[in-house]
Parts: C-alpha cells; sequence; structure tokens
C-alpha cells in the first residue's frame, strides 16, 4: 500500500469509527467518568462486526443478568457500523428508561477482526428513600392553597418508604403509612422478572383505611365535602394480585384480579341516595382488569421524542350493585423539531358501560393526573369523552452544580428549564349532569409554561392558562407522562 493509499483509507473509515467507539459518550453528562477502552483499528465499516463479550461495570447490585435484559445487543448477533451505533444508542436510552441509573454509557470496547467486544458503563441511583410524607388530598394544589385556604385539615401526613432495586432485579417495594384527613395503611410489592426466561413478572398489594370527610357530590362543577367530627364517613379495603409480561423490552402487559370494599355513613346516603346504586351504604365487588403500557421514547419522565402509549380494560362488580366496564385509552407523540425543541400530542379518551352509573363511578376529568389544563378548579363527571393537548416546548436552560457531599452514588445536580405554550380540548357526556355545566359541551384552554427537570426523575410544572369561561390563573403540577 501506497503512503497516499494509506492516507485515504484513514480520512475514510476513522471518523465512523471515532463515532462507533464514544457515541455513548456524547450523551453522558460526565464524560470523564468513562475512560476510552477501545482499539481504534481500521476495519471497513460496510462489513458486518459480530457482537462479542459484553463487560458490565458500575452495577454494585443490579444484577447483570437485568442489564442485560434491557439492551438490544447479544453475543453473535451481526451488525453492520451503521446498525451498531444506532444499537448502542438504543442501549443507552433502554437503560436510562429503566430509572436504575443516574449515567450509562455503552460503546466498542475493543476489536478482535471483525468481532466487536461491548463495554456497558453505568453508575447506579441511590435506591432505597425513607421519607416524611406531608401532601394536600385535594387535586391539586391550587386548589389546596385557594379554595381550602392552606387548611391543614385537608393535608395527609405520615411516612412512606420506597425501595426500589429491592433485591437488585429493579423490583420495587412500597410501604405508606398515612394519617390526618385519611387514615391509611398502604403496601405493595413489583417484580418485573420471576422466570428464568425473564419475561413474566408480578405485583400485589393492599390499602385499608378510614376517611372523617369525604366528596359525597358534584354541584356547580366542583366536589362538594362533608365532614363532621368524631365520626367516620368512609371505610375502605381493596386488594390485588397480577402477572406481568413482557416479551421484548418496549411493552409491558398486566392481567389483574382485586377485591374492593367501600363503606360510608348514613349521612352521605341521605345527603346523595345515588352516591352508590340505589341508596346503598356498602358495595363490596371483585375487579379483573388488563393494562398494557408501551413506551418508545427517548426519556420515559419528559419524552421530548417517540410515542409512549397505555391501554387499560377493566370490569368492576357481577351484579346490580356494582356493574361497571371501563376502557382508559391514553398516548403521546413527540417529534424533536431542533436539539433544543420539540412537538408534543398527548390524548386521553374513556368510556363507561353501561351509561347509567352511580356518582361513585362516574369521576371523569380533574381526577388524579387526567385533567384538562385551564380547569385545575373544576371536575367534570361522566361516562365517555376525552381530550387532547397539543404543545411546542424549547429548551431555554441546561445547568448543573455539585453538591458538597462524599459517599453519595452522585453529587451532580442538573437542572433543565424549558419554556412552552400550549392548547386543550375536550368532551365529557353526562346523561345525569345534575347542577353541572361542563359535560355535554366542548371545552377549550391554552397557555405558557415553565417545566423545570433536575435529580431523580423531578418534573416541576408551572403553568399560566386560560379557559373559555374567560378565567385564568397561575398553576403549579409534578406530574409524569402517565
Amino acid at each position: 500500500m501506497t503512503g497516499h493509499q494509506l492516507v485515504r483509507k484513514i480520512f475514510t473509515y476513522y471518523p465512523a469509527f471515532i463515532l462507533l467507539l464514544f457515541c455513548g459518550r456524547l450523551c453522558a453528562q460526565e464524560a470523564s467518568l468513562f475512560p476510552e477502552t477501545a482499539d481504534t483499528s481500521l476495519l471497513p465499516p460496510q462489513a458486518r462486526y459480530i457482537v462479542g463479550e459484553i463487560h458490565i461495570s458500575g452495577n454494585k447490585k443490579t444484577k447483570a443478568s437485568i442489564i442485560l435484559r434491557e439492551i438490544p445487543l447479544h453475543t453473535g448477533d451481526s451488525y453492520s457500523l451503521q446498525e451498531l451505533v444506532k444499537k448502542f444508542e438504543d442501549a443507552r436510552r433502554q437503560l436510562m428508561n429503566s430509572t436504575l441509573f443516574h449515567h450509562v454509557l455503552v460503546a466498542a470496547k475493543g476489536f478482535r477482526g471483525y468481532v466487536v467486544d461491548i463495554t456497558v458503563q453505568v453508575r447506579e441511583r441511590w435506591y432505597l428513600f425513607p421519607m416524611p410524607y406531608l401532601k394536600p388530598v385535594d387535586r391539586n394544589l391550587n386548589q389546596w392553597l385557594v379554595e381550602q385556604k392552606a387548611s391543614l385539615s385537608r393535608v395527609n401526613y405520615g411516612v412512606k418508604f420506597h425501595f426500589n432495586n429491592a433485591t437488585g432485579h429493579n423490583d420495587k417495594v412500597r410501604l405508606w403509612l398515612m394519617s390526618g384527613y385519611t387514615r391509611q395503611v398502604s403496601f405493595s410489592y413489583d417484580r418485573l422478572y420471576v422466570d428464568k426466561a425473564m419475561k413474566w413478572g408480578m405485583k400485589t398489594g393492599f390499602s385499608l383505611g378510614k376517611n372523617r370527610e369525604l366528596n359525597y357530590n358534584t354541584i356547580n362543577d366542583k366536589q362538594v365535602f362533608l365532614k363532621e367530627n368524631n365520626q367516620f364517613l368512609r371505610n375502605f379495603y381493596n386488594a390485588f394480585a397480577e402477572l406481568t409480561y413482557r416479551r421484548a423490552i418496549r411493552a409491558r402487559h398486566s392481567f389483574g384480579i382485586g377485591f374492593t370494599s367501600e363503606e360510608v355513613g348514613d349521612t352521605i346516603v341521605k345527603l346523595n341516595p345515588q352516591y352508590f346504586e340505589a341508596g346503598r351504604k356498602r358495595i363490596r365487588f371483585p375487579e379483573i382488569y388488563y393494562n398494557m403500557v408501551y413506551y418508545d421514547v427517548d426519556y420515559i419522565p419528559y419524552p421530548t421524542q417517540g410515542f409512549a402509549a397505555q391501554v387499560q380494560l377493566s370490569k368492576k362488580g357481577l351484579n346490580a350493585e356494582n356493574n361497571l366496564w371501563q376502557l382508559n385509552l391514553k398516548g403521546l407523540r413527540s417529534w424533536a423539531l431542533s436539539p433544543r425543541s420539540f412537538l408534543g400530542l398527548s390524548a386521553y379518551a374513556g368510556l363507561k358501560l353501561p351509561f347509567r352509573q352511580p356518582y361513585y363511578n362516574k369521576r371523569f376529568l380533574g381526577y388524579g393526573t387526567t385533567f384538562m389544563q385551564g380547569y385545575e378548579y373544576y371536575v367534570v363527571d361522566g361516562v365517555a369523552g376525552g381530550y387532547l393537548n397539543a404543545s411546542f416546548t424549547r429548551e431555554l436552560l441546561s445547568f448543573g452544580f455539585r453538591l458538597p457531599m462524599k459517599g453519595v452514588t452522585t453529587n451532580y445536580v442538573p437542572i433543565r428549564i424549558f419554556g412552552k405554550v400550549f392548547g386543550n380540548s375536550g368532551y365529557v357526556h353526562n346523561p345525569r349532569p345534575g347542577e353541572n355545566i361542563l359535560s355535554n359541551r366542548w371545552l377549550h384552554s391554552a397557555g405558557v409554561g415553565i417545566d423545570i427537570l433536575t435529580l431523580y426523575d423531578v418534573i416541576i410544572r408551572l403553568e399560566y392558562s386560560f379557559n373559555q369561561l374567560g378565567q385564568n390563573g397561575l398553576y403549579l403540577h409534578r406530574r409524569n407522562i402517565f
């Protein structure tokens, strides 16, 4: 080979190999954590490369089998250079979406002819969180601060234990001990895999408690509460057990059974005979359900590109005491318009059959994470409907700082700030609306906001919204996509 041919070959292939060897490094927030390990042998990128050994490091607790299960690379597979680059990024993204790690690098470790060895380097999170619990019971902070005057009687307090990755198998233990507005004990255990093939998992849990105050009706599209001193108006118990199935990486299916018991005071039945069906004060019913969640996004807590969906189908009760078929659909799609901006669409649709349901089963919009921006002070009850949200978001700032602490999983706190504009449109059908005007009509809202992202998937949303009633306000939220 002449000198001219050698120079030409180097400038032809070397950039592609640099991209292959260090594509993971471009995605790490602290590149210095991962040393250069690969030999830059000059091999033609159009060839097929065989995956050799996969070396995993940094996993002090997480089992290697869990890491290998999440990456789309297996010893003996063959790929072109371009395919390997994409597989490395897919593996890094999937490991980050497992919520087990602060940082992940997937790259080539070295070449043995046409065999490429892979290095997977991770930095684990802190998994045990025993912490005090203090949270208003109202649907959002604005309702608690403005409408309830920040009443401490409407606050739950106690302690909660979150033990993620409890045995190194990405399993989760939850124990909540609460008092205050609600006296409640809750426990759940979720293990992603229980079989050798790593496809089947299980989840089980229970909760029991009682309340001195109860939302017994909706009037003027707002919850109406009753409180009687030194008397509990609600006693409840529920338990569930489910099997989960995850054949590949992106989708998880759940098949479950449950049992619920609810009892309310005589005063509730007098004020609203349709709280339960036919003036009952107690209902007990079994439940069977199916749930599917699919994620193909860059970052599950705050996706800037990709697609996610959720399907929930359940049957609650077997007779006139409680008879409800329920279907919920959620979807999200994000398109990256540039490295710092993206367009997002999200949608929700729900259906409850038969349409004639007691008040207990008619909660629709405004409860939990299912709400339209701009209507935070309202609830919309019904049996069918949904909404569509569109937003344009741009990253405004990205920075971080180091904590003066040693012996922790990470002392670097990243902060990203996004600005956005958004709009909503929705509709809810209610065959018996009563004294409420927001159901059975189209609802619209729009606004601007700031989203703040930081460590451990903490997301704070500050939004200023306008609705079609001519109202506007500043609202604070902390929620993920599903």
